[in-house]
Formats: C-alpha cells, structure tokens, sequence
C-alpha cells in the first residue's frame, strides 16, 4: 500500500516513445515559428497581393518543406486568360534555411538520449522519427492550395532524412561514443578480430577520413573564392539591391533569402573549379571553359557572376588540386597504405606495385570525396515519393553540373506577387 501511495504522488515516468515525440514536436514549433516571421511581417506590411493570412501560413507550410528537400509543385502560372495552362517546379533547397531542422532535432537526439538508458534508446528515436513523418505529411496535406501543392508521401518521407541526421548525431554527441550509444565495444570487437582484417579497416577508414577532407577542403577553397569575388563586385551587388526600393522589411527578407542561398552558392563556385561548371534558369551556362550569362533576376548576389572573355579561367582548375594534396598528406600521416604492402608481395617490381597502390588510392580517396554530393540521395527519396502517385520528374530552379553526372535543366516561374520583396 505504501509503494502504491508513493507511486501515486510522485507519478509515472513519462514513456520514452512519447518522449521522443514531445522533443521533436518542440523541434518542428520552433522551426516553423522562425520562418514564419519573416512571412508575417511582409504580410502586416502589406508586401503580398493575397489578404487571406491562411495563405500565408500555406506559404509557411511550403517553405518547411523546401528547407526539407521537398519539391513543390507551383500551381496557375499561365496567362491571365488560362492560368490553369503552366505549372511549374521549385527544387531549389536553401541550405542555410536547412540548418534550422537539422540543429533542431540534433537538440532533440541529445534531450532524448539524456533521458535514456543504452538499451532503451531505440525508443524515444523511433517515437520522433515516426513522429516527424507524420507532421510532415501532416503539414504537406494542410499546405496545398490553388498557388501550389505538394506529393503528401513525399513530404512524409523526405524530412526524415534530416531527421535521422540530426538526431542520431545529437545522441552521439550526448553519449560520447558509439559505445555507450549502442552498447557495442568497438574496441574489444577489434581485438578479437584477425590482423589482416584489422589492416584493411585501418585503411578503409583512413581512405574514407581522407577523401572527405578533401573534400572539405575544396569546399573551403570555393567559400573563401566566394567571398573574394562577392568583395570584388560588391559595388555591382549594393546597385541591384537599391533597384528594387523594397523598403526596410522587405530588404530584410531579402537578405534572409540570400544568406539563406550562400551555402548554394558555395557549391556552384565548387563545381565551377571543378570543371562542371553550373547552369541558371536557362540560358545561363557559367563554368572554367565557357561563361554564358543569360537573363537573369534581381537577385544582388547574381551580380557578382564572372562576365566578359577570361583567357585564364582554366587556371582555376588548379585548386581542387590543393584539397587532393592535403587529403594525400593526411594519409600518409595518420594512415598507412596497406594497399601497397599487398601488392609488393604479389608484383615483384617496385615501381609498378607503387604506381597502381597510388593509383588505387587516388581513385578510393576521389570516390570519397564525391560521395558527399547530395544529389543521388535526394533523387532517390523523391522518387520513392513521386513514382507511386504517377507525378513528372521535377526540374529544378538552379543546378550544379559535375563530370559523370546528369545535367540538370533549370527554369524560372513566376510566384505570386510580392511587391515588397
């Protein structure tokens, strides 16, 4: 009777599957409630045409869901006598806006992980990740209207993939290591393992460490030629930002978009030393051998595109070399190339065995490295979300184009008006 009495004042612990959707339910508040102020503060100052304020927390809707990677379908942009004729697709993700989820849930994944035993973690993510799928298609459901729509599974599934990021990352972060995350002892696994096993993971896992900082090393490279460039045109850039006279409010949205887009800009200056160069609307090709630069919107930050005949652009060429060199100076000082131990056992010249280790190795490390180009994934979790309803396959706004990836075709549609942004 005494512990009944005791349980009964004190409580029940609160089930970590419900706790994991409160967590991630504060998650999606905030992050909607940020991206809508800016949205509500151009409504009240009369920017948008539209009066409903329905609409623009539609618009709120929509814009989560492109910060997700969600492709949004834009409805009647036709002529005024059919505007039911042209419809068109938005793809271009913000990436700075697609911070606010991805930091939100990593907030989550470590309150979840705090709240829980090695053994029960498995719960309260589970509960958030389902959770966080249903708001999504909840929210994809609430946000179609007559300006756009939206494929309801795929704003179930895509979201989650940010998710997943987020909140296995803050539960790390919050356990310490994978050990106490998952309750496997990696190191007593690999004690027990054979050493020619241990070897070829000691140089997978080097390969793999490697590649990817070179890779972000070539995305420091393009940032900091980003920067110098946006310096260099700065007076170009302040011109297109007075043109518009957007008033106080509505140059701060702006600006919001644009921070929002210099994470993208940063991979387009990536992929333009990198040889692929990128594409905008259409008629604007920009890369290292050829430069077209066709019309474009006001958008200050497009003014500081290269222009002109530049003899000398291929020498940009050159940097992606600086990233592949520090990636091979880490290697050889924090791994060793077991790789080339095997061979010299099997070919009993030096400098064959050498050159292919070597070659292997380049080819492993740039492997690597283009894996964390974004693209197929997100290709494949729309179709998984477009196929099963018959939808066409989006075009996007904006693209980059590598060497060994498909070219992405781009265009511009008009959204409804704003005249303060």
């Amino acid at each position: 009777m005494k512990a009944v009495m005791l349980r009964l004042r004190n409580g029940w612990p609160m089930p970590l599957a419900l706790q994991g959707v409160f967590e991630i339910l504060q998650s999606v508040v905030f992050c909607l409630a940020l991206i809508m102020l800016p949205l509500v503060a151009v409504y009240f100052s009369g920017g948008f045409l539209e009066d409903s304020f329905n609409i623009i927390l539609q618009f709120a809707g929509f814009a989560w869901l492109l910060i997700h990677g969600v492709p949004v379908e834009l409805l009647n942009l036709g002529p005024e006598a059919d505007p039911a004729s042209v419809s068109g697709w938005v793809t271009l993700i913000p990436l700075g806006l697609s911070l606010l989820p991805f930091l939100f849930c990593l907030r989550a994944g470590r309150r979840i992980a705090r709240a829980s035993y090695t053994d029960q973690l498995w719960q309260g993510l589970l509960g958030a990740f389902i959770a966080y799928g249903g708001i999504g298609a909840a929210v994809g459901s609430l946000s179609n209207n007559s300006y756009g729509r939206v494929n309801v599974l795929a704003a179930t599934l895509i979201p989650l993939v940010i998710a997943a990021l987020g909140l296995i990352i803050g539960a790390r972060r919050e356990a310490g290591s994978w050990a106490r995350l998952f309750g496997v002892d990696m190191a007593a696994y690999i004690q027990r393992i054979s050493p020619h096993r241990r070897w070829a993971g000691s140089y997978v896992w080097h390969v793999i460490v490697a590649g990817f900082l070179g890779y972000v090393a070539a995305v420091g490279i393009s940032g900091l030629l980003l920067t110098i460039n946006l310096g260099l045109h700065w007076t170009e850039v302040a011109n297109v930002y007075q043109e518009p006279r957007p008033g106080p409010i509505g140059s701060a949205a702006l600006t919001l978009v644009q921070l929002s887009l210099i994470p993208n800009a940063v991979f387009w200056v990536l992929s333009w030393i990198s040889g692929g160069g990128f594409t905008l609307g259409t008629g604007s090709t920009l890369s290292t051998l050829e430069t077209t630069v066709g019309p474009l919107p006001s958008i200050p930050m497009l003014a500081s595109l290269p222009t002109g005949e530049m003899s000398h652009q291929w020498l940009f060429l050159l940097l992606p070399v600086a990233a592949g060199i520090m990636a091979g100076w880490y290697f050889l000082r924090g791994g060793e190339n077991h790789l080339e131990d095997w061979f010299a056992r099997r070919i009993p010249f030096n400098m064959l065995s050498l050159g292919l280790s070597t070659a292997c190795l380049s080819l492993f490390t740039g492997i690597v490295a283009g894996c964390p180009e974004p693209d197929w994934l997100v290709a494949g979790l729309r179709l998984a979300g477009y196929w099963p309803a018959g939808r066409p396959w989006p075009q996007p706004l904006a693209h980059r184009r590598r060497p060994g990836l498909a070219s992405w075709r781009g265009h511009c549609h008009r959204l409804p008006d704003c005249s303060a942004i």
